[in-house]
């Protein structure tokens, strides 16, 4: 069988990617949120004896894939899939698969990062497969500083956060203050006899709270914190983080304004952090921060916008 490039086309868009031989292709299968059960896992081992090179990989989004694949066996392969509601994708000028970390068993884990992947999903991920946007849109879900799978290098990053509490009248300016020797960034000094928390060195990671014998630093505030426009690759660009820190019912709410900006005023084939970089950064704070791009959704999710976007993987 000939294998013609407006066939390749359509079943990239599938996520069967073809393999350098030119006659195989390689299935790129989606988890929820980067983890998937042993069955699904027995299922995806199946697919690769029975249809593809016997091997699976593993994808930097926490994807798997089976190469060697015959075009033939394409159907085969998504119906095999499906026993264990599993299915393939994860290409196009869309939202791609959500990276979460393992925060949710970690012991640094500040949020449950498994579970937001989950919501991010089905939400944006499913919910969204067929809107069409400039470029492919990279969400990732870190659960603390650590930035252990670099969200801020994610079109939308998530990082957990634990924001320490000082309370100036419990600390008894100790020689060996417990918290400051807890620090690692350097965010914890002795200014007057009492222990100063320098608030732009201080990363929130959390460790340094309960660790005062006097309950200076006892109490924290959970929260998120949020970076737009991160990229990696041939022209790479740090994510810029946006004010506050915020709720997951916040972080959601921003994530759906940043989609709705970004397919609206974003130019086709354009990055969202080149878009950022062309508007301002101020510009799409006050529009992530606001309710002003909700009132135009439905205009926005209706229009013929980014008929071809600029994503090639």
């Amino acid at each position: 069988m000939k294998i013609t490039d407006a066939m390749r086309k359509e079943v990239k868009g599938q996520g069967f990617l073809s393999n350098n031989d030119g006659k195989h292709f390689s299935c790129r299968v989606i988890t929820e949120n980067g983890a998937i059960t042993a069955e699904q896992l027995i299922n995806v081992a199946e697919i690769a004896k029975k249809y593809g090179s016997g091997d699976i990989s593993l994808t930097s989004r926490l994807t798997l894939e089976i190469p060697g694949i015959k075009y033939e066996d394409i159907e085969n392969t998504k119906e095999h899939l499906k026993k264990d509601n599993l299915v393939s994708g994860g290409t196009g000028s869309r939202v791609r698969p959500i990276v979460p970390c393992k925060g949710t068993v970690c012991t640094f884990g500040l949020c449950d990062t498994q579970g937001i992947g989950t919501k991010l999903h089905k939400e944006f991920y499913e919910k969204w497969y067929d809107v069409k946007l400039p470029h492919k849109f990279k969400i990732g879900v870190g659960g603390c500083p650590n930035n252990c799978i670099k969200p801020s290098l994610n079109d939308f990053g998530v990082i957990g956060q634990f924001v320490p509490e000082f309370d100036e009248d419990m600390c008894s300016g100790c020689k060996k203050c417990a918290p400051r020797d807890t620090c690692k960034v350097g965010a914890i000094s002795m200014v007057d006899g009492k222990a100063f928390i320098d608030r732009e060195k201080c990363n929130n990671c959390g460790l340094c709270i309960g660790k005062c014998h006097f309950d200076a630093i006892d109490e924290g505030k959970k929260g998120l914190k949020i970076y737009l426009g991160g990229k990696w690759g041939k022209a790479s660009r740090p994510g810029t983080p946006i004010s506050g820190i915020h709720s997951e019912e916040e972080m959601m709410n921003i994530l759906e304004k940043t989609l709705l900006i970004y397919r609206e005023q974003g130019k086709t084939g354009e990055r969202f952090g080149d878009m950022i970089d062309r508007i301002g950064v101020e510009n799409i704070e006050v529009q992530v921060l606001g309710n002003e791009v909700l009132e135009r959704k439905e205009e926005i999710l209706e229009a013929q916008l980014h008929t071809v976007g600029g994503a090639t993987c």
